[in-house]
């Protein structure tokens, strides 16, 4: 049999101990192989050798095939065994190239290891979410009731929620508060404005954590909770300093947030894993979310506490603190919200100056609005007066647009969706052109007053509801406050000059003295 001499070169590379589970086209590109399977090795005879010379010949146009076809898995040798009629040699030699082929192709032949994976970011010791652990989880065994048990888990969450606040708050202070001022990315005085007081409630956590602790017995149950919360509740009043400083830090973080340094170092720390996906700001409420979480808590432990338990004399009692501690809290933030956005007031004529404005201790609520001419406003709803103002440079700033309005003399007009747009009260600003319109409300001064009626849009039914509410209650206080205050007789004594002087006690120099010369 003749084989060409080119096809004898390729034939015996391989058996030169090298075989290659990559196949490539004449174009250069690699083709994934299977496995190559450990080969027969045969003698081939003489009556055989036409079958051979077939083979030979369909081998070779396979090899000129275009290199875009897919190739047949190879499952014979590349050999000259299965092709040329074999040279006679001595059987000993004819077993040890047997071998030695066979275990060259168990060895090299293998398919190629899988492409190493992508290397993952190492796993950071700060869990994004923490894992939740129950107070049966920490307890082999135990005799309680289901009641009992219920109880002990309320108060183990109470303990675990106090050791996962300490780490947040001192979370708070490495990582943000430390850097930013060594590298001089705020001001002390501007973080000290952000942060506030809050250095101050670790320590106070703390204290309560050590006081929980101490009370779990040798069976890791707690008895009597309620002399001890009794005790430290009267400590929360530190968070009235803390929570009135939040409204002024939240606009000077807002405001920074625009400068690019503080804006990439917050975006930083956000995408680590260490801050759970939560912002600076999430962080900085984490105080304020815990204190209103007390009453819940303790509604929850009094209801799966027995009878005949000793916390029934002194859990009522510490609930009642906990209630008139938040109070006082809320009352207080409210009033330095509200001193806060009646200082950023510009007033654009004398006129507009209302009295209600200074007399107002609370703000109920104050959001974006549209007008009828599609002008993004931001009203204020004070206690006894409507503000309608357009946002200034700085964030805290606000140019006060039209008339104010006094609560106790506004109409409120419900205008139902899908209502008519014509006759130019809306222009079609609130429609994009169409003839319906939604989320709107108007509001309007009854009396002498010629204020015009104002038409407003909420962003959508939620907020549209939520405004009514508030301006309904807002209308009926105020009416009540003015009918009071008419049938007071102290009412027709009293300086005009003094009115309200004790509600501004929050309130600053310059307010005063507006005040007194009004």
């Amino acid at each position: 049999m003749e084989v060409e001499e080119s096809e004898s070169r390729t034939s015996w590379s391989g058996m030169s101990g090298e075989t290659h589970s990559v196949l490539c086209d004449h174009a250069g590109k690699k083709r994934k192989q299977d496995p190559v399977p450990e080969p027969v090795i045969r003698i081939i005879e003489d009556d055989e050798e036409e079958e051979e010379d077939e083979m030979m010949s369909d081998h070779m146009k396979d090899s000129e095939e275009p290199s875009n076809k897919r190739v047949k898995p190879v499952v014979k040798s590349n050999s000259l065994t299965g092709v040329l009629t074999p040279v006679k040699t001595p059987a000993l030699k004819r077993i040890g190239m047997s071998i030695s082929r066979s275990i060259s192709f168990r060895t090299d032949a293998r398919p190629l290891p899988p492409a190493p994976l992508r290397p993952r970011t190492k796993a950071s010791s700060f869990p994004r979410r923490r894992n939740s652990q129950c107070w049966s989880d920490t307890v082999e065994s135990h005799d309680l009731t289901a009641k009992e048990i219920k109880r002990q888990e309320v108060i183990y969450e109470l303990t675990q929620g106090e050791r996962q606040l300490i780490d947040d708050l001192s979370l708070v202070k490495k990582v943000y508060y430390e850097p930013m001022l060594k590298l001089e990315i705020l001001t002390e005085s501007e973080l000290g404005q952000i942060f506030g007081t809050l250095d101050s409630l670790i320590p106070l956590h703390e204290d309560l954590l050590d006081r929980l602790e101490r009370l779990r017995g040798s069976e890791k149950t707690v008895g009597e909770v309620g002399p001890t919360l009794l005790n430290w509740f009267p400590c929360l009043e530190a968070y009235v300093t803390y929570c009135c400083n939040q409204v002024g830090a939240k606009a000077l973080l807002d405001e920074k947030k625009h400068e690019k340094r503080v804006e990439h170092f917050l975006r930083l720390c956000q995408e680590s894993s260490f801050s759970r996906k939560l912002d600076l700001w999430n962080f900085l409420d984490l105080p304020r979310s815990r204190l209103v979480k007390y009453p819940l808590l303790l509604k929850e432990i009094q209801k799966c506490t027995p009878s005949e338990h000793p916390d029934e004399d002194t859990l009522p009692d510490a609930l009642e603190m906990i209630h008139s501690i938040v109070a006082e809290v809320n009352k207080k933030t409210g009033e330095a919200e509200c001193q806060f956005y009646r200082r950023g007031l510009v007033y654009l004529e004398d006129s507009q100056r209302l009295s209600e404005i200074q007399q107002s201790r609370f703000i109920y609520c104050h959001g974006e609005l549209k007008n009828n001419k599609g002008q993004r406003l931001h009203v204020f709803l004070f206690e006894l007066a409507l503000v309608l103002t357009r946002p200034g440079e700085g964030g805290h700033v606000f140019n006060v647009y039209r008339q104010p309005l006094q609560n106790a003399l506004i109409n409120l007009e419900e205008i139902p969706d899908g209502e008519a747009g014509g006759g130019g009260t809306f222009r079609g600003a609130f429609t994009g052109g169409n003839d319906k319109v939604k989320n709107c409300f108007r509001v309007s001064s009854r009396g002498r007053s010629k204020v015009n009626p104002y038409s407003l849009q909420a962003n959508d039914s939620f907020s549209k509801q939520q405004w009514i509410t508030c301006l309904r209650q807002a209308i009926v206080q105020s009416r009540d406050r003015t009918s009071q205050t008419s049938q007071s007789p102290l009412s027709l004594h009293l300086d005009p000059a003094l009115c309200h002087i004790a509600e501004l006690s929050l309130s600053s120099d310059t307010d005063m003295a507006d005040q007194t010369s009004r």
